[in-house]
């Protein structure tokens, strides 16, 4: 292998990225005002909210999607608990965090999975990208993001769209794949159009698969919390990083556990929705 010469791959990508920074410059400064804003905002009604009046309407939603006594107990106590420990802000700023990267998922995921499902070629094209997306350490995808939106929210939330944007593409793709053929061939024996088709039959029925879809994203931003706290994203990774720096088990068990808390919530009430779509 000596003799072959070696394929210059990392002086290529760097290549490509100073290039679209350089090009693209004004479009990545203007989306990170953007997407930082909507952050900003977003965390800023969170924290103005007083911590009771949010966590009774968390728990409210809780009962409303699920109708489950143990459930609710649960994330009132463990939100009390989060608000006893002194994590509530940093506990806003993640759920800020994780509810504007599965927003970005869904807006580009949805759209993408439509395609998708009734595009095979298309189909074809995005499956082995969408590989490469879910199997990429995280990490790698820090560097360019620090690259063009520098440090900060903003490319934490980039990293966290690409690693959790997958799941929605496919399930949304096989969600509308799963309508029966015959109701497909009914709605085309009464004339209706692509749009009509899609709007009113696919998309409803398909409704729960892609709910699944937005549950997994949720719980794969979730786990780049800390990811994204080492390029400067505010929230609970910034008290894991700084508990394994500083080798503080307590201060690293409490921030776990918060989310921890806040993953399962926000699973269960997704899967509920889930099953009252479905």
């Amino acid at each position: 292998m000596n003799n072959i010469p070696r394929i210059p791959l990392g002086k290529w990508v760097d290549a490509l990225v100073n290039s679209l920074y350089q090009h693209f410059q004004s479009f990545f400064k203007g989306f990170s005002a953007v997407v930082g804003g909507f952050v900003d905002i977003l965390t800023n009604v969170l924290t103005v909210i007083p911590p009771i009046v949010l966590i009774l309407i968390i728990c409210g939603l809780v009962w409303y999607t699920s109708r489950k006594v143990s459930l609710l107990l649960f994330s009132l106590i463990g939100l009390l608990f989060i608000w006893n420990i002194e994590y509530w802000e940093a506990t806003m700023s993640t759920l800020s965090l994780i509810l504007t990267s599965v927003l970005i998922s869904v807006i580009i995921g949805v759209p993408l999975g439509i395609l998708a499902a009734q595009n095979q070629t298309f189909k074809k094209i995005i499956t082995p990208i969408l590989d490469f997306m879910q199997t990429m350490p995280a990490f790698v995808y820090l560097i360019p993001a620090i690259t063009f939106f520098g440090i900060g929210v903003v490319p934490g939330i980039i990293a966290s769209v690409i690693f959790a944007m997958p799941p929605t593409i496919r399930f949304t793709n096989l969600g509308i794949r799963q309508v029966p053929e015959d109701l497909i061939e009914a709605t085309d024996a009464f004339g209706s159009t692509p749009s009509q088709k899609l709007f009113k039959v696919q998309l409803p029925l398909a409704t729960g698969t892609i709910m699944a879809g937005v549950n997994q994203s949720i719980m794969l931003s979730l786990s780049m919390v800390v990811t994204a706290s080492l390029v400067g994203a505010p929230g609970l990774g910034v008290d894991v990083y700084r508990s394994v720096t500083q080798v503080n088990v307590g201060m690293g068990f409490e921030a776990g556990l918060a989310i921890v808390i806040i993953a399962i919530i926000l699973d269960r009430i997704t899967q509920n929705l889930r099953r009252k779509e479905a």
